[in-house]
């Protein structure tokens, strides 16, 4: 039986059997749940269940492990498949596909395996507040419909990129 630990909480998440991966914050900022992106792709979550992160700092990490699937031409939207089968996409920012690759600097590419905590782009946070109407970043669970995963989102609040347990994903 595995065991996740949360340092910034003291949080313990016990493994079930099947799936339990713990997603953490991708960036150091504030924890938000899905439903208050303002955005009702994210907000509604047409797209999957989830939370976001409003960045504080330049670094946008990775909230799994797993293996790079796909990394926008545009490098605004990083997907990653954790080797329980998880696909999470977190997508810097709203709209910022419109800013065609400006303000960030990639540190991945498709292919790339990744720690939980890895840095996956630079941000210029300035530029995006400036030129982006948000720059919340949503972080999405994308085969949630075809997998029936159970959720647990540990809460709002201050987060430490890499460390702070934002959502367990689990399935019996």
């Amino acid at each position: 039986m595995g065991l996740f630990f949360n340092k910034k909480k003291k949080e313990e998440v016990v493994e079930v059997a099947g799936v339990n991966e713990a997603l953490v914050a991708i960036a150091d900022g504030k924890i938000l749940p899905i439903n208050e992106v303002p955005d009702p792709v994210f907000a509604e979550k047409m797209m999957g269940e989830g939370f976001a992160v409003e960045p504080t700092s330049d670094v946008i990490v990775a909230p799994i492990g797993g293996t790079l699937v796909q990394v926008a031409d545009t490098l605004h939207a990083y997907g990653i498949q954790a080797e329980s089968g998880v696909e999470v996409l977190i997508h810097v920012g709203l709209d910022t596909v419109a800013l065609q690759g400006k303000g960030f600097d990639a540190q991945v590419k498709v292919g790339d395996v990744v720690k939980k905590g890895d840095p996956l782009v630079k941000i210029d946070r300035e530029f995006l507040i400036a030129n982006a109407p948000s720059i919340i970043t949503p972080v999405i669970v994308t085969n949630g419909n075809i997998e029936s995963y159970n959720y647990d989102f540990k809460g709002s609040g201050e987060a430490v990129a890499g460390e702070t347990v934002a959502m367990v994903v689990s399935k019996a």
